[in-house]
């Protein structure tokens, strides 16, 4: 599989009787799958199904999910259910008996919801029906979204990759510059040592310059900090390869990156190595701001 971008937009229309409905879903980052329904008033039963789907196509996200109801044709008539005005009627005038109140007025009535039914001009299909067709267009949009967080994932790859050849290029600059630590290590003790002890009588033996050497090289050593960033680096590359699902662990590798990196420039004893290290931290943030968008 290719690498999931967490972003993407898609929508399926559909059509139940003479009016229309279309299903919008749109997803950006987040931490974990995070699903908003918003579906109009007596659809409710829909979210569990809904969330049902969307969780075969998704992994992460922050995903909202609308259904808009368009309507029918200008000429569908209003129509009355007889059935709930009957309801609301009852209830009415039991309560204006009970509390002395005023009889129901028509006019009130009649702007409850559903007493009146727009947009309708045939009677309403099965709820089972109605359900699935509803269930099924949801798929549709999900399998838009898919295909739009695939697509998008497709350039995040080439992206990334960008960023990781810069890593590995500047990781094998950085061990090029290590390797000439010691010997700058040892003309810079040597011209100190010189500057200390020129107005004083005596020398450094060849033996303890050496041993003070070795001391400051191996603090200054960083073949393990880039042994680290070679392998995360390869790692990286087969979690690209991979490509379902590996957001959280790109994630963790780009952390990994920042905290060798860190290192890298607290051991340099050379400006040289220490601007690599730098180049090096921007391109890991870099790699880890574009790693967020990854499923």
């Amino acid at each position: 599989m290719t690498v999931q971008s967490m972003t993407g937009f898609a929508r399926a229309a559909g059509v139940r009787g003479n009016a229309e409905f279309v299903f919008e879903v749109k997803s950006v980052n987040g931490r974990g799958l995070e699903l908003r329904a918003r579906l109009p008033a007596g659809l409710e039963r829909l979210e569990r199904p809904i969330r049902d789907i969307a969780q075969r196509y998704l992994k992460r996200g922050n995903v909202q999910i609308q259904l808009n109801l368009i309507g029918a044709t200008e000429t569908a008539t209003p129509r009355l259910d007889a059935a709930v005005l009957g309801h609301y009627l009852a209830v009415a005038r039991d309560l204006a008996t009970q509390n002395g109140l005023e009889p129901p007025r028509v006019e009130g009535l009649m702007a409850l919801p559903g007493v009146i039914l727009r947009g309708e001009t045939a009677p309403e299909t099965d709820e089972a029906e109605q359900d699935a067709l509803y269930l099924a267009t949801f798929e549709q949009a999900m399998k838009g979204l898919a295909q739009a967080r695939g697509a998008e994932g497709a350039h995040l790859a080439a992206i990334l990759t960008g960023h990781l050849d810069e890593i590995e290029r500047l990781t094998t600059a950085a061990e090029a510059q290590a390797a000439t630590q010691p010997a700058a290590i040892r003309g810079r003790l040597e011209a100190q040592l010189a500057d200390l002890l020129k107005d004083k009588a005596g020398a450094v033996s060849a033996e303890r310059l050496a041993q003070e050497v070795a001391m400051l090289a191996v603090k200054a050593d960083v073949r393990e900090e880039v042994d680290r960033l070679r392998a995360h680096v390869a790692e990286a590359r087969k979690l690209l390869a991979a490509g379902d699902g590996v957001g959280r662990r790109l994630d963790f590798l780009a952390q990994e990156f920042n905290r060798e990196a860190n290192t890298l420039c607290s051991k340099s004893t050379d400006v040289d190595l220490t601007r690599l290290g730098l180049d090096l931290k921007t391109a890991v943030d870099r790699l880890r701001e574009q790693v967020q968008n990854v499923e």
